[in-house]
């Protein structure tokens, strides 16, 4: 595959058309809109789109209505997109309409042909500004991959001239992102271009090069975490895999610790054997025995040299300051020229030192590059270090991903161009090429 044939926005004749945009404005729960961050860095895609005389149809997923077991998906206002309609419509002042769908219980939502060509027409004569089609993730055919899934190509693709792929933290390969570049002539928009800009600087980085992951669920984080082993210096680990990698590697047991996250930490520890002294681990740990809150008399810290094989923790819900103030990890922050961190380590809010410790330390380091994950990691560094942040946007040295799954899917992929979407936007414009 010619990565370089990555085709780009700017290079698409825009005059008169109707621009279907893919974009990743997950960003409503419980009907309400947790941060505007995503919504935001898209609006340069939208204006250059706008510009240059095309017309704007959007879509989003937003949460995760479909049951993965039964297929049913869940239409309710927890998901709806209105909030980021609403938010789009005060920022932009722009005319939005959400069209009507037919819905069928538990199976999702189809188009409705009458309203749709309407609304389209609507859109062309410049009664409306924009439509934002409803959470993707809606549709039957969006995430099942069978014949719905063409069916919903075909009637997405019947409502645009061009596509736009700007949806960057959407890297899963879903109808939306991946099955529509086969109709349409598909772009990738501005934000979109950044992030990989961006990922290519993880893969030829500045050394001594850091990476800083955690989560809550071993299994998805084992795939990238071997890869990263191969690519960082150095490696810290954070939350419920720290906790499992722990386990593994001492044969201690820890409470919230499950035999699926145990099996995979064990191949993972097997796997770090491979790479001597590259895991950096934060011996000073903070155990709870109870996840309601930080109650005084109900946690404490551990050594982790101290536990013996066999010893049995409640929850371990944060890093304590006391591994941050060690100087071979000390010395690690000040001498790293990269880091990349998706990482929350304690369990939030209530826990939090173990976090901020983290934060301050990279930002000590004036010289190196610091790459950030998005998602949680975005939200707990505004809520945690928000001076540091103001002031972080506008500096060169530091870079907000939108999506850290992404990122470390491109990771576990091996390439900044490794995701199943942005390889189908490469794929359409080398089909158009042989044309």
């Amino acid at each position: 595959m010619d990565y370089t044939l990555l085709p780009k926005i700017q290079d698409a004749d825009l005059k008169d058309k109707i621009v279907l945009v893919r974009v990743d404005h997950n960003v409503v729960k419980d009907g309400v809109i947790k941060d505007t961050e995503r919504i935001d860095a898209t609006i340069p895609t939208l204006f250059n789109i706008v510009l240059r005389g095309g017309k704007l149809i959007l879509m989003t997923h937003n949460g995760r209505p479909r049951d993965k077991k039964t297929g049913a998906i869940r239409i309710t206002n927890d998901d709806s997109i209105d909030p980021i309609v609403e938010y789009l419509r005060h920022k932009l002042s722009l005319r939005i309409a959400i069209p009507e769908w037919h819905v069928r219980k538990d199976n999702g939502i189809e188009v409705v042909d009458d309203v749709m060509i309407k609304i389209v027409k609507d859109l062309r004569a410049g009664q409306i500004d924009m439509i934002y089609l409803p959470n993707t993730r809606w549709f039957r055919g969006e995430e099942n991959g069978n014949g719905d899934s063409e069916k919903l190509a075909k009637a997405l693709a019947s409502l645009a001239d061009v596509y736009v792929n700007d949806a960057f933290g959407s890297w899963q390969p879903h109808t939306s992102t991946t099955l529509i570049t086969t109709l349409l002539p598909s772009y990738s928009g501005l934000l979109m271009q950044k992030e990989i800009y961006h990922l290519k600087e993880l893969f030829q980085p500045k050394r001594p090069f850091v990476g800083i992951v955690a989560g809550a669920k071993f299994d998805t984080k084992i795939k990238p975490l071997n890869q990263l082993l191969e690519l960082v210096d150095y490696l810290m680990l954070g939350g419920v895999i720290y906790n499992a990698y722990l386990c593994a590697k001492y044969d201690i047991s820890i409470k919230g610790i499950t035999e699926r996250d145990l099996k995979f930490a064990r191949r993972f520890v097997k796997r770090s054997e491979e790479f001597p002294q590259r895991i950096v681990e934060l011996p000073y740990l903070v155990e709870s025995d109870t996840l309601e809150g930080k109650i005084p008399g109900k946690y404490r810290t551990h050594f982790l040299h101290d536990l013996k094989p066999g010893t049995k923790l409640n929850y371990v819900l944060d890093v304590s300051w006391e591994s941050w103030e060690l100087r071979h990890v000390k010395e690690m922050f000040d001498r790293a020229n990269m880091f990349f961190v998706n990482a929350v380590m304690g369990y939030m809010p209530n826990f939090y030192e173990g976090t901020q410790k983290m934060y301050q330390m990279v930002a000590a380091n004036k010289k190196a590059k610091k790459t950030f994950g998005g998602g949680d990691t975005l939200q707990e560094f505004k809520a945690l270090a928000y001076e540091t942040y103001l002031k972080a946007v506008e500096r060169s040295d530091y870079y907000f991903y939108t999506g850290g799954g992404a990122v470390l899917n491109s990771i576990e992929e091996g390439s900044a161009y490794g995701m199943e979407p942005v390889q189908a936007l490469i794929q359409n414009a080398e089909h158009l090429k042989k044309k």
